[in-house]
């Protein structure tokens, strides 16, 4: 099967997937350094590879109850433009290959109740699998805290 490599990882009991292109790397999560005033679901700051990154609770951001971190719990470094994000994710061990026309738009009810989060389904195996639109689920608004370290 031909197709382009995409990170898989599980926010509560959903599988969600992102182009591999877009993954910097995975890190196990140590915590992160809570910003006063940022929006509920922006964890803080962690310091990874010589970059201070801000945090995304994927959790929180897709609307559910926020959990505390697990030995499972990965942080998922994105490239998004110019900038470096980490998601909170419950679990990340998994990479696949997707074909093109394995992703189909979601149902209507998913485009109403995702927020535009996510921006396609697809097949992997035996399982549906949601790609996130990242710009939309990291949002600008996160982005100002990021400072690289030299």
């Amino acid at each position: 099967m031909s197709g382009a490599l995409h990170v898989l990882f599980k926010v509560a009991d959903t599988e969600y997937v992102v182009s591999a292109t877009d993954v910097l790397h995975m890190e196990s999560f140590t915590g992160a350094t809570k910003v006063p005033g940022t929006q509920s679901h922006v964890l803080g700051l962690m310091q990874i590879r010589q970059r201070v990154v801000p945090i995304i609770d994927l959790r929180v951001r897709f609307g559910l109850v926020g959990s505390e971190p697990t030995l499972d719990s990965r942080i998922v470094v994105v490239q998004c433009d110019a900038r470096a994000i980490g998601l909170l994710v419950d679990s990340a061990r998994e990479v696949v290959q997707l074909a093109p026309d394995a992703f189909a738009a979601p149902p209507e009810v998913v485009t109403e109740r995702a927020q535009g989060f996510v921006r396609s389904i697809a097949r992997a195996g035996s399982r549906l699998v949601m790609l996130i639109d990242l710009p939309k689920v990291i949002g600008e608004e996160t982005l100002h805290g990021e400072q690289r370290l030299d």
